[in-house]
């Protein structure tokens, strides 16, 4: 950090601010995962076309990700941050009211496209806010997105029960979280990001230039290091892997459980809320027992907890099982850029780009393939994909960090 004065006044509004755009972040995107199963039902979409057209989302997300680091410094951070909101609702309407899974897809492309340009937008402004604290506070904003992320749930959860439509559902949480985050604008700190102390630049080397990630591979890297990045990937995979688990599947398994429709949304919100949980207790509990042993324990709860789940279908076990895989992933990603961004003989930031890149993989190729041995065989059998990757984290947590001694 580069200062340890007591922040000001501006600089606590701005933090409601931040937290109110990533709520708003987490709650659009979960309006729509629960009436999933209402839309394939709609458009007649099988498994495996299914896993495709949802799979448009993290396909904007990737290719529109790296265009967020020109926009942020030409507009600045919060503005992008806010436009990409209101744009990431328009998308997931358009996605919602699309009568034809081309266009459902197109919507959902739109609106990944646009998040991915949020995400990106609202952490850098998280970052200037942080400077101003002198202290980390990054990861309660990330706790925020997944109360938005509940909200958003469960609002879906309403709307299936009132008997909404789907169009007047959505239209109200775009409206709702846009003005929401148009009002957070006002709040934010002023002027582009480039403006700042000169701490910003470095600071901000997590939204890195392609550019940087190809000079670091051409000056030559240690095959060590490699090894060291290609492990933190996979650590980040398994946790947007299992979240788009219960983004994309939870409800529609419970649905063939038998749950009703307002019921099979619960293991979505099961997943996100003991996510949040478990990253308001992941500060403590790396400090106390080091991030390898946190990260190898969320990896044999999630074997367990979603094993035993799908060993054993029930709706009140699934739920449970899909909310042991949330808290088992909680510190997944958080500990793989971290420990990506202090690689040795990398430039700071450009390993904390490649995770970040990457991890999207886990989105993009997680709905097909399940969707995939879905119909091959049973949902049931493609959710097995969760447990595998419980099994990955724990043969590969070995990459982070032990318990530092003080």
């Amino acid at each position: 950090m580069t200062t340890t004065a007591a922040p000001t006044r501006a600089d606590r509004r701005a933090r409601g601010a931040v937290a109110a755009l990533f709520l708003t972040n987490g709650a659009l995107f979960a309006n729509i995962l629960p009436r999933y199963p209402e839309i394939k039902e709609q458009l007649g979409l099988d498994n495996t076309v299914y896993g495709l057209a949802v799979a448009s989302f993290p396909v904007g997300a990737i290719v529109a990700g790296l265009a967020a680091a020109t926009l942020i410094r030409r507009f600045g951070s919060a503005k992008v941050a806010v436009v990409g909101t209101v744009l990431t609702s328009v998308g997931v309407l358009a996605a919602g009211l699309a009568p034809s899974v081309l266009l459902f897809a197109l919507g959902l492309f739109i609106g990944g496209a646009m998040d991915a340009i949020t995400d990106v937008a609202q952490n850098a402004h998280g970052l200037r806010v942080q400077r101003g604290y002198g202290r980390s506070i990054l990861n309660s904003f990330h706790a925020v997105w997944s109360i938005g992320a509940v909200l958003g749930g469960s609002m879906a959860a309403g709307a299936i029960a009132l008997g909404l439509p789907i169009g007047v559902h959505l239209a109200i949480s775009a409206v709702l979280f846009s003005a929401v985050s148009l009002t957070a604008l006002r709040f934010c700190l002023p002027g582009l990001d480039a403006a700042g102390a000169a701490a910003d630049a470095e600071d901000e080397e997590a939204v890195a230039d392609p550019g940087e990630v190809q000079a670091a591979v051409r000056a030559g890297i240690r095959p060590r290091v490699v090894l060291m990045l290609i492990a933190l990937v996979i650590i980040a995979m398994a946790g947007t892997i299992v979240e788009d688990a219960g983004n994309s599947w939870a409800t529609l398994y419970l649905g063939s459980l038998g749950a009703p429709a307002a019921i099979a949304a619960a293991g979505f919100i099961a997943l996100v809320g003991a996510q949040f949980i478990g990253r308001l207790l992941g500060d403590g509990l790396v400090d106390r027992f080091g991030q390898r042993l946190v990260a190898r324990a969320g990896g044999v709860i999630v074997v367990v907890g979603m094993g035993v789940a799908l060993a054993l279908p029930t709706i009140p076990g699934t739920i449970i099982g899909f909310a042991a895989a949330g808290f088992g992933v909680a510190t997944l990603v958080p500990a793989a850029m971290n420990e990506a961004d202090v690689l040795p003989g990398l430039r700071h930031g450009t390993g904390l780009t490649v995770v970040s890149w990457l991890m999207r993989l886990g989105f993009l190729l997680s709905p097909p393939v399940v969707g995939l041995i879905a119909d091959a065989t049973s949902l049931r059998v493609g959710l097995l994909l969760i447990p595998v990757v419980g099994v990955a984290v724990v043969l590969f947590a070995g990459v982070l960090r032990g318990r530092e001694r003080r």
